[in-house]
């Protein structure tokens, strides 16, 4: 097994995948553990990886589907986080509403569909790269999308702001 070459290439996609992780569970810490097991699988398959036709897409999908099986884990659903500590308060900002408004409405979506539009309209895969990386359908990729669109939608105009 080439170390350097596998270094590397984790090295170069370490952000995306972090990204990626959060955009799924909304926790910058709880990414990092994602994205942590997903290079340590990665790295145990270093040459199934290095000898797919698209290595980024068998890394998105090993990330993707250890996000959704870590979510099915009992301790994950025993303890959550404040969303506002009490004894600090922060300011609100535009940018950061908003940025905690999108990810409150992605928070309301069910963890597959969510997982869809993240690889469809942020990673900009296919209807068909996101079906091959969640192991569904195409038709099941289009009835998620439009209906957590349809549901992202709703939930923004609740909100009191514009189509």
């Amino acid at each position: 097994m080439d170390d350097h070459e596998f270094r590397e290439f984790a090295e170069q996609r370490m952000e995306r995948w972090r990204r990626s992780a959060f955009l799924m569970c909304s926790d910058w810490h709880t990414a990092d553990d994602i994205v942590s097991m997903t290079v340590a699988k990665l790295y145990r398959h270093w040459r199934d990886v290095r000898a797919a036709a698209n290595p980024d897409a068998y890394a998105q999908k090993v990330l993707t589907r250890t996000w959704l099986s870590e979510r099915r884990r009992p301790w994950r659903r025993a303890e959550r986080a404040a969303e506002i500590l009490p004894d600090h308060p922060v300011d609100a900002v535009d940018r950061v509403t908003d940025r905690t408004s999108l990810a409150a409405l992605l928070a309301s979506l069910g963890p597959r569909q969510r997982a869809v539009l993240i690889l469809r309209f942020y990673f900009d895969y296919s209807a068909e790269q996101t079906a091959e990386i969640l192991d569904i359908s195409v038709g099941t990729v289009k009835s998620q999308s439009a209906r957590g669109l349809q549901t992202l939608r709703g939930g923004f105009l609740a909100e009191g702001r514009p189509s």
